[in-house]
């Protein structure tokens, strides 16, 4: 049972990992699409503020950990973990070598949620649909802290993307009627010069805003395996130089500090390694972009990461910047934007909980019938 757990453990950071190099896009798909960093230098800022932004904070984590699955009716074993994670590994691969900036974020909850109802045979009680509190921000399960931001995040995406846009244009425009030096500071050339800097900024803004919010879903998931485990008694044989991975050595906030920085550490890792085919799909395909463009489109969407993230809402950083990117491109021509390519991305949002949680309760189900789980 121990060796399971490892495996578990393993598993949850080479999504991790895949989460990182699949995500690259998100962070920096708009500053490299404006030349303003090359994409070794973008690649480099990325992982840098993604490791910063994953040691901020464990509010997503928790909800994941806790917030999605009634563990009154399925036992959350380390088989439905590992099902869970692989679910939404064979997700992020597929869309990752298509090229479509699907959410990692929906493929882990699909997953998670997929061999959950699979553990439970179908009983749709095991998984937590919706707890209120009173107060909406403190509200738990798939209503309140998926479902409405899959719909909300996305839509806010697009439409403050269109207002930071004009607003830019609108103080370009006064710059210009005033005259004298700042007239000469709103002329394209030198627009595109300060924006080009600025953009470096809002490219570091949104790589932090995506470690803040994406990390924290693996920390859940091995918060959430360890309390399993240890529920079954699988934790009370564990060696000495492994007895942190004991949930009580844990903060009374339930998520272990070793888990926050080894899953911080490990998604900068596969942010290093890049992954060029979304870069091109976010960067190139959908809109041009200038650097103007891309600054408001990054932090746009890095607002909405970091606002979800406060309040544990696992958002999908690929729909907000996406939606950003559109939004801005609306907001420079609506003609511009390229809707075959935007379509094959919305597709890709509309699959992916049924797709990832699909392959997780097939593969808990194949493992009953051979009885491993």
């Amino acid at each position: 049972m121990l060796t399971l757990v490892l495996v578990v453990v393993l598993a949850a950071l080479v999504f991790e990992f895949i989460n990182g190099f699949h995500d690259t896009a998100n962070s920096i798909a708009t500053v490299v699409a404006t030349k303003v960093l090359s994409p070794w230098q973008a690649v480099m800022l990325a992982a840098v503020m993604n490791l910063v932004g994953a040691l901020m904070g464990t509010a997503v984590a928790k909800t994941i950990a806790s917030g999605l699955v009634n563990t009154d009716v399925v036992e959350v074993t380390s088989q439905v973990i590992l099902c869970a994670l692989a679910g939404g590994i064979v997700w992020n691969l597929i869309t990752w070598w298509k090229g479509l900036p699907s959410s990692s974020s929906h493929a882990l909850i699909g997953g998670l949620c997929g061999a959950a109802l699979a553990a439970a045979h179908g009983n749709f009680d095991a998984l937590v649909w919706s707890q209120t509190v009173g107060d909406w921000t403190k509200n738990k399960g798939l209503l309140w802290k998926v479902i409405l931001p899959m719909v909300t995040s996305p839509l806010a995406g697009f439409l403050l993307g269109i207002l930071v846009m004009l607003l830019l244009w609108a103080a370009i425009s006064a710059m210009a009627r005033a005259g004298g030096l700042l007239a000469r500071l709103a002329r394209p050339h030198a627009v595109n010069r300060f924006f080009g800097k600025v953009q470096i900024l809002s490219a570091a803004y949104m790589g932090y805003a995506h470690g803040q919010n994406d990390a924290q879903k693996t920390m859940g998931i091995i918060a959430l395996t360890l309390f399993g485990a240890q529920t079954t008694g699988a934790l009370d044989g564990l060696p000495h130089w492994l007895g942190f991975m004991h949930p009580a050595s844990s903060d009374p906030k339930g998520i272990a500090g070793w888990i926050v920085v080894t899953c911080a550490v490990v998604m900068a890792l596969g942010t290093a390694a890049g992954g060029w085919r979304i870069i091109k799909t976010l960067g190139h395909k959908m809109v041009r972009l200038h650097p103007i463009n891309g600054f408001a489109a990054e932090t746009s969407s890095a607002t909405i990461l970091t606002l979800a993230a406060h309040y544990g809402m696992p958002v999908s950083t690929t729909h907000s910047i996406s939606t950003a990117i559109m939004g801005v491109g609306f907001a420079k021509n609506p003609r511009a934007l390229k809707l075959t390519v935007v379509e094959r991305i919305i597709w890709a949002w509309i699959l992916t909980i049924p797709a990832a949680g699909g392959v997780a309760y097939g593969l808990f189900a194949l493992l009953e019938r051979l009885g491993w789980a």
